[in-house]
């Protein structure tokens, strides 16, 4: 079994939760995740906090990621609204891995963007 790896602060700095979609159904609805995983003995308690242009940090949106498990965070279920400039920030007591998923299906040929989040430390 894979050891604790990773690291305890992760930044997402390009946020954008495409607004509209072209279907109806609800698992092809634009949105943005966070996925997580510790690999860790541990369970982790991560803070997730989203930066805006134009406004005070909203958070801290505290995510349990348990041991040994992948966890994702649809973005937009903490409250980000959609066709706003936004960044993340997150930070876990032990390690893990953080990547960001973009589904824009505003057109009929759905994009889909994924990327390893920075690790800042």
């Amino acid at each position: 079994m894979v050891s604790s790896i990773g690291s305890t602060v992760w930044v997402v700095a390009d946020g954008y939760i495409p607004p509209g979609s072209s279907g109806d159904d609800p698992a092809l609805a634009s949105h943005e995740s966070v996925c997580i995983l510790n690999t860790g003995p541990a369970d982790a308690t991560v803070e997730l906090w989203v930066y805006f242009a134009d406004r005070e940090p909203d958070g801290p949106h505290v995510l349990p990621v348990p041991a040994r498990r992948a966890f994702h965070q649809q973005l937009g279920a903490l409250g980000v609204p959609s066709g706003v400039d936004y960044s993340v920030v997150l930070e876990s007591d032990v390690p893990v891995v953080v990547q960001h998923t973009r589904l824009d299906s505003r057109q009929a040929a759905n994009a889909l963007m994924s990327t390893i989040a920075y690790s800042a430390r």
